[in-house]
């Protein structure tokens, strides 16, 4: 599977940019605010339908306009031609086509293209709250598991309506206990469900995690992933239960699925508080790196590679390590971005890959 063209129209600071792209290698070389990593935040969008940058679809529409569109040709197994195009209008409901054929939820497309991001602020997955982890990994299974998206999605409606509820009770000061325990119903047999789905992703990534970061580090540190839920305990139905007191004084829901995290460990300790910098970068990689490779093993073929800005974060000896996987054809098609072209093209020099370069000045791309 490979993207062979990328279309954009007033997106960020894309006015009107075409790409013809190898299905190899495809670096993109600009100075900073060039709109390299918009051309890769496009590609995520045809993959994950979203941005991997702005929380809100409207913020990526260029400034002075009312929409943007963006379209991809891809060349799925057997030779089969996908089309996939996405527009966001102002005002309206985000679009998603399929051949020409609007889909009835978004949802319906991810997992289609998947699609592994290695992105400069990934250390805030270590740094930053569990909210971000949590999406991390909900990611994660939703582009392998549909059903795992849909429950996910039940989970934050239900969610969303019992806090509503809860400060209804507060303003009103009238109570539908029967409506609650409803709510409450949804919520237990949810996280139960979605709990176990996260706890079975964590054991087939452990090997994976632990083996990528070793080559990347050269390290014989043992590192690993630590799921933090109350939703896998054998009381959790009389836990939930037990809180609704709290929840009605707090006007909030304070057991679920919703209050996970993920402890990353080095040995016994949290790799946020004793982890160097360069182990923690070499711990985030490797979790992309067995994210790719849980992409690979489960749909049976190489997802698409996006590199943004890696070798401005990476120290040479974890560049030579990717360098290696990379001229070992471990990966399938790869898009990076770097500030540097004579660095890059240095770099890239040295692989036996077929690699297309795209320089880019304020958004107008030169080939």
């Amino acid at each position: 599977m490979h993207l062979k063209s990328l279309e954009l129209l007033q997106f960020k600071n894309h006015e009107k940019t075409r790409l013809q792209f190898s299905t190899e290698i495809n670096c993109f070389v600009g100075l900073n605010g060039s709109g390299k990593t918009n051309v890769l935040d496009g590609i995520h969008y045809l993959s994950l339908t979203k941005s991997a940058v702005q929380s809100s679809d409207s913020l990526n529409v260029q400034h002075d306009k009312d929409f943007f569109a963006i379209k991809g040709q891809f060349e799925l197994a057997e030779e089969k031609q996908l089309e996939v195009r996405c527009t966001v209008e102002l005002g309206k409901k985000k679009q998603l086509y399929q051949n020409g054929k609007a889909l009835a939820k978004t949802s319906e497309h991810v997992g289609l293209i998947p699609l592994v991001l290695i992105a400069p602020d990934d250390t805030e997955l270590i740094k930053g709250g569990s909210d971000g982890r949590r999406k991390f990994f909900d990611g994660l299974i939703s582009q392998l598991d549909h059903a795992y998206l849909d429950q996910l999605i039940r989970y934050h409606h239900f969610l969303k309506q019992r806090n509503a509820l809860l400060k209804k009770f507060a303003e009103t000061g009238r109570r539908d206990l029967t409506l609650l325990d409803n709510y409450d119903l949804e919520l237990i047999e949810l996280s139960v469900v979605l709990a176990a789905r996260r706890n079975e992703l964590l054991k087939e990534m452990a090997p994976l995690l632990q083996s990528h970061y070793s080559e990347i580090s050269q390290g014989q540190e043992l590192v690993s992933v630590i799921y933090e839920t109350e939703a896998l305990r054998e009381d959790f139905t009389a836990y939930f239960k037990s809180l609704r007191k709290k929840d009605l004084i707090t006007k909030n829901s304070n057991a679920g699925i919703h209050k996970d995290d993920f402890g990353f460990m080095i040995g016994e300790h949290p790799i946020r508080k004793i982890g160097s910098q360069g182990q923690q970068k070499s711990y985030i990689i490797a979790l992309k790196l067995a994210q790719f490779q849980i992409f690979e093993r489960e749909k049976g073929e190489k997802p698409i590679l996006l590199l943004d800005d890696i070798f401005d974060k990476l120290d040479d000896l974890r560049i030579a390590q990717m360098m290696q996987l990379i001229s070992q054809h471990t990966f399938g098609q790869i898009f990076l971005t770097d500030a540097r072209p004579e660095r890059s093209k240095k770099i890239l020099s040295k692989l036996d890959s077929e690699v297309s370069y795209f320089s880019l000045i304020d958004g107008v791309v030169n080939t």
